[in-house]
């Protein structure tokens, strides 16, 4: 589905995004890949991830459906609203309850503590992601965060940071987790200093530079939570 999702996000792009710096060479925006294929191999790949999820249980698949509507309304939201980025958290979150409910057959209230924490997370660096584009997005119409939030687009996305890790802060009490967990949260904490010194110009390398940089914060929670459960 993250592949399906990108396919559909390109086709509805595809007439913007050969007037960004960033995607004018994407294959639809060139013409090397043609709106009908791009269409098919959307299909393809939902229909991949349809089958696979039918190897989970009912409650799973009820949930997927959940995770295809997501998926495919996120690309159109930039022409109709500011806060794209919310619905495009909402997609990547939704694979934590279908995830816990093929685990666990049901979903407990702390996972909705991940989920939330998972979508704070989302907007914040996908908003250094809309700034590589402000520019250009402000010249044809399309809507961000980025854009929203004007020059309170540093403390903004600070403020979602810490958001994010007090819900992480929670999730490790909830879930009775130790100090481990607790160390990955401390060096996620560092990179998301980083990250706001990384944007402090607002500079479009500089602002994907930090987007880029949010693997090695997810890098720091999994290893945490990896040795935490290792050496107990």
């Amino acid at each position: 589905m993250r592949a399906a999702g990108c396919v559909i996000n390109d086709f509805a792009d595809r007439k913007i995004d050969g007037k960004v710096m960033r995607t004018k060479d994407r294959p639809l925006a060139t013409g090397a890949v043609s709106s009908r294929e791009a269409i098919s191999l959307f299909i393809a790949l939902s229909l991949i991830a349809f089958a696979l999820v039918l190897f989970t249980d009912p409650l799973t698949i009820k949930l997927s459906v959940g995770g295809l509507i997501l998926a495919f309304c996120y690309p159109f939201m930039k022409r109709h609203t500011h806060l794209p980025q919310v619905v495009l958290g909402a997609a990547f979150a939704w694979g934590i309850p279908m995830a816990y409910a093929a685990e666990a057959g049901e979903l407990h209230q702390g996972m909705w503590l991940i989920y939330l924490a998972v979508v704070l997370w989302t907007v914040a660096y996908d908003t250094f992601y809309a700034m590589v584009d402000r520019d250009d997005d402000l010249k044809i119409g399309v809507k961000s965060t980025a854009i929203l939030f004007g020059e309170q687009d540093r403390l903004l996305t600070g403020i979602l940071q810490g958001m994010a890790l007090y819900s992480l802060l929670l999730v490790g009490n909830r879930f009775e987790l130790g100090n481990f967990y607790y160390l990955g949260l401390a060096v996620a904490g560092g990179l998301f200093i980083y990250q706001q010194w990384l944007i402090r110009f607002r500079a479009r390398d500089a602002c994907f530079k930090a987007f880029l940089n949010n693997n090695w914060v997810g890098m720091a929670i999994f290893a945490g939570i990896v040795m935490d459960y290792s050496f107990r």
